[in-house]
């Protein structure tokens, strides 16, 4: 997984920081989550082209969130694209995407999948699962988790042994699938590894803390949390339903993640090493996102 900051502000942009969104490269994918304005300029210094993005997934209706999602669509319908487009939000994306395609003048010939979501599981391949849950926002927010599915190890030795010559009974065997070798059934359990637990990308859009926050994040190899505001204006926190800086450092504490990145960062807020230090009183090795940081996971 490589992971693209290419906002990281909260309500209003500034020199330094775009509105949200992040580019999550993963499974032979592009998926983008929430599309803040000027994202797609973003997405063009970042050497990101729009025109590979697979999926959407809108967290909720703020306008931070999502008023470049209207350019990006036009723009990749100027620029020929026929592919699909899935975008994933709660309830009111229908009303959205109608809006935005039935804005000025222009013509798209692609067509855009439109998916209206609830809490639980919200699409299952056959590389990962993407789970949305409800957090705690002052509009629905929707928080998303992306699960890979992680063969287990294939143990070669114990195939040959049994019979099974190296070829495409090696890759059927390791896709779950029974074979057949002179007569005799080999089943995949006979040659596979114990179960092996795939990569978790977890990210918050906004919220106040809240145990199903901590829940879709448990274990994750790495968690974006918006962090809006210190600790020393919480009651702002509160009044605007965001999270503080600490406050998101003891929800990766409480989930377990590995790796917590911080985003959503108020306008009022100059120095990022003053949030790094609050955050690391709780969480260790927590990182404040820039427009633009990288991670590979």
């Amino acid at each position: 997984m490589e992971i693209t900051f290419l906002g990281t502000s909260s309500a209003v942009p500034t020199k330094h920081r775009n509105h949200t969104a992040i580019a999550l490269k993963a499974f032979g994918e592009i998926m983008l989550f929430d599309c803040g304005e000027g994202t797609q300029r973003q997405l063009i210094e970042a050497k990101i082209s729009p025109m590979k993005i697979d999926k959407i997934f809108i967290t909720h209706y703020h306008g931070d969130h999502i008023l470049g999602l209207a350019g990006l669509i036009q723009s990749i319908g100027f620029r020929g694209r026929t592919k699909d487009l899935d975008i994933y939000g709660p309830k009111g994306l229908v009303n959205l995407i109608n809006a935005i395609t039935n804005l000025g003048y222009f013509q798209i010939n692609y067509n855009i999948n439109i998916h209206e979501i609830e809490d639980g599981i919200i699409l299952d391949t056959n590389k990962y699962t993407v789970e949305a849950v409800k957090v705690e926002h002052n509009l629905t927010n929707m928080a998303y988790s992306i699960c890979e599915k992680k063969k287990p190890r294939f143990l070669r030795e114990n195939a040959i042994a049994l019979g099974v010559q190296p070829g495409p009974l090696f890759g059927k065997l390791h896709n779950g699938e029974t074979v057949e070798v002179n007569g005799k059934i080999i089943k995949p359990e006979q040659v596979l590894g114990p179960k092996r637990t795939g990569k978790k990308f977890t990210y918050s859009g906004d919220t106040r803390p809240c145990p199903q926050m901590i829940e879709l994040a448990k274990d994750s190899d790495i968690l974006i949390h918006e962090s809006t505001y210190q600790e020393e204006d919480k009651e702002h926190a509160i009044e605007n339903a965001h999270s503080t800086v600490k406050e998101a450092a003891n929800i990766a504490k409480e989930a377990n993640v590995k790796n917590l990145v911080l985003t959503h960062i108020s306008t009022r807020y100059k120095e990022d090493e003053i949030l790094k230090k609050e955050a690391e009183e709780v969480f260790e090795g927590a990182i404040i996102a820039y427009d633009y940081l990288t991670i590979k996971i």
